[in-house]
């Protein structure tokens, strides 16, 4: 049984279809890549999975129930935890403080959320900024923060919505690095990334989309040889 099965699911706003009849599912422990041009769906796709926006049609199946029509704080009861392209900390807020209180998701006391924070800020390689404001974080800091309020919630899927975009070289590296620990600890990922780098790289499957629809769902490898994947979002300059 998938972890996470969407079933022709699709979203209008108006007249227009941001997303069109999309199918997919993603096997537990695995690392799913979700690509496409700008605009073509895929944080929609993922504010559907987490219903900041109600789906039009079709259905979302979590851990074996639907999760369609449930309220955004259930499902991250339920086990699914995200990031957000744009990272918006509790700026005045200490890191240590950001990431306790996403831990209240899972305890009832102000002693084990703070006892989870710690834990998760070393995770993250963040416990040395633990007592700065959070606003004081470089980017790279804040990409990292927004992974570890979500790992507070104690996922088993974690939607990571281009947690790589804006950093440099090493950075990227560290990004990745941290991925594939994340997995490794038995936490499945979906992600969104435009760095082909990352997502060719950690991927275990793709499922490429282009205004809405999919094109292509297949390895990596294969993508990188699709046409309508080159395309649409890769450029004929690619060399996978």
């Amino acid at each position: 049984m998938p972890l996470l099965e969407l079933k022709n699911v699709s979203k209008a706003f108006g007249g227009l279809m941001a997303v069109n009849d999309v199918s997919f599912k993603v096997e537990k422990g695995e690392i799913f890549g979700l690509i496409g041009p700008n605009g073509s769906g895929k944080t929609t796709i993922f504010n559907c999975i987490c219903q900041l926006f109600p789906i039009t049609a079709g259905d979302i199946i979590f851990n074996g129930q639907s999760i369609k029509g449930l309220k955004t704080h259930k499902i991250c009861q339920a086990g699914i935890g995200r990031t957000f392209q744009v990272v918006k900390p509790l700026a005045r807020m200490t890191v240590r403080d950001n990431v306790t209180a996403s831990a209240f998701c899972r305890v009832n006391t102000i002693r084990e959320a703070q006892y989870e924070a710690d834990r998760i800020l070393e995770y993250c390689h963040l416990d040395m900024s633990s007592a700065k404001p959070a606003k004081s974080l470089p980017i790279a800091g804040r990409k990292r923060l927004e992974i570890a309020r979500a790992l507070a919630t104690r996922p088993m899927l974690l939607l990571l919505d281009e947690t790589a975009a804006g950093l440099n070289p090493t950075e990227v590296d560290e990004a990745i690095a941290l991925i594939q620990r994340i997995r490794d600890d038995g936490i499945t990922i979906l992600i969104v990334e435009h760095i082909m780098k990352v997502i060719m790289t950690i991927s275990d499957r793709i499922h490429a989309i282009n205004f809405g629809q999919t094109i292509a769902d297949c390895s990596p490898q294969e993508a990188a040889r699709n046409p309508a994947v080159i395309e649409a979002y890769l450029g004929e300059d690619y060399e996978g």
